[in-house]
């Protein structure tokens, strides 16, 4: 069987998180963290966290730290989803700066960046995706921002 890891990030800014909003149309928006597939030229799983950060919302993060895994297996393949949390660098994100397969394709819909307050309501209303992550930020939420 063939496995497949990504490495995903919820950013702290500033008294702030930063999630990815996406949709489609006729669809209902959600929120994701940023982050993807950790490609061969990645040297490791942090490695291919920075890359993701920069081109999918053109910022730099901090040092990163893995607070769970889940492993989803779907029929031939798993993948395997490493999720992080991590500080933006400069707090700032450059939205120019912004490249890869997901902005190339016409077919990627909504694609941005949001910030939302380090608190549970505003986490509660973002539809956040995976039902798993969604549960573990927000009961990890308010300790984030102490």
């Amino acid at each position: 069987m063939r496995v497949r890891h990504k490495a995903r990030v919820v950013l702290l800014d500033d008294g702030h998180l930063v999630f990815l909003k996406r949709g489609w149309p006729g669809g209902d928006p959600y929120c994701t963290t940023v982050g993807g597939s950790v490609e061969p030229e990645d040297a490791d799983l942090e490695a291919a966290l920075r890359r993701e950060a920069l081109e999918e919302i053109g910022a730099t993060i901090g040092p990163a730290t893995e607070f769970l895994t889940l492993t989803e297996p779907r029929g031939t393949s798993t993948v395997v989803q490493h999720y992080f949390l991590a500080d933006l660098v400069d707090m700032d994100m450059d939205l120019d700066l912004r490249h890869g397969p997901e902005l190339d394709d016409p077919d990627t819909g909504l694609f941005e960046p949001v910030r939302v307050a380090l608190n549970r309501p505003a986490v509660a209303a973002l539809n956040l995706q995976p039902a798993e992550l969604a549960d573990y930020v927000l009961a990890h939420v308010e300790t984030w921002g102490a």
